[in-house]
Parts: C-alpha cells; sequence; structure tokens
C-alpha cells in the first residue's frame, strides 16, 4: 500500500554513474522490505539490491558498483549507481512491502519480484 515513485534515471556513457531517487510515504521503512528491481526488454525483473531485516544485500552483478541507502527522515530510498556498464540499461523500479522470511526472531528479504508496492519505473540507459 505504500506509493512509490522513482526518479533520477537518464542516459550515461560508461562508466558513468546516476543516482536513483524513490520517494516513499511516511513509515514505509519501518519493520519492511525495501529494494531496487529492473527489467530489461525481453528480460524478467530481476532483483538489484534490497535493504531490511538490518542488512543490506547486492545481486553479484552490481555488488561494488551499486550502493542502495535510505533517508528516513525524507522517507526516501536511493540507488547510487557507479561504473555503469550498458548491461544496466534498464527500466529500475523501487519496491517496498517485500516479503520477509523469518529465521527465529530475525528474518531476511525476498530477492524476486512479488513485493506488495511498486513505484513506475525511470529509465537508465548505458551507452558504450
Amino acid at each position: 500500500q505504500a506509493l512509490l515513485a522513482e526518479s533520477g534515471g537518464g542516459s550515461v556513457q560508461d562508466g558513468g554513474s546516476l543516482r536513483l531517487s524513490c520517494a516513499a510515504s511516511p513509515y514505509t521503512y519501518d519493520r519492511n522490505c525495501m529494494g531496487w528491481f529492473r527489467q530489461a526488454p525481453g528480460r524478467e525483473r530481476e532483483w538489484v539490491a534490497g535493504i531490511g531485516g538490518g542488512t543490506i544485500t547486492y545481486a553479484d552483478s552490481v555488488k561494488g558498483r551499486f550502493t542502495i541507502s535510505q533517508d528516513g527522515t525524507k522517507n526516501t530510498l536511493y540507488l547510487q549507481m557507479n561504473s555503469l556498464k550498458p548491461e544496466d540499461t534498464a527500466m529500475y523500479y523501487c519496491a517496498a512491502d517485500g516479503p520477509k522470511y523469518f529465521d527465529g526472531g530475525d528474518y531476511t528479504c525476498s530477492r524476486r519480484p512479488d513485493y506488495t508496492s511498486w513505484g513506475q519505473g525511470t529509465q537508465v540507459t548505458v551507452s558504450s
């Protein structure tokens, strides 16, 4: 039920950087799984990075290049993308209220596109 709106996408050259923002409804980050997904034409939506359950995780394809963070005061989720590659070209989506997998008192967040709330997407294009 969260309201999400991405921004910050655009066109950059190979090796460039972009910072995506996702404005979310208040209290979205409380006990919540949030993340970034992307989808390129002809491909399934894939998980990129997530934050929740006290952990931050990344897909192997972006680890070391992307950084996910959040600003609770502004209720905004960010994705800093550095060293962008042409294969990063995709529509990027912010997602919230993802499924939680509990293990005792802790939980990890889903890495599948089964989140409850989604933004409209912001296009990222990387040219070689």
